[in-house]
């Protein structure tokens, strides 16, 4: 019984340490990084005159009436 606390609670934070990393690690790999390819194809065809035009032509802005 001499130390179990020490015994479990090292074992107890590495197996947290190794958990959390791994979590990490799913999420920027699985999350984050196709967000950010979808980020960058988005915009790698964007334009926000064509997208301000069309606003524009619907009414959505008060200070810029549609033409």
């Amino acid at each position: 019984m001499r130390r179990l606390l020490a015994r479990r609670m090292k074992f107890h934070l590495f197996g947290a340490f190794f958990v959390s990393v791994g979590c990490a690690a799913l999420y920027k790999f699985g999350v984050a990084e196709p967000r950010k390819r979808a980020y960058a194809e988005f915009y790698k065809n964007y334009d926000p005159m064509k997208d301000f035009e069309a606003m524009r032509a619907a009414g959505v802005f008060e200070s810029a009436p549609p033409k």
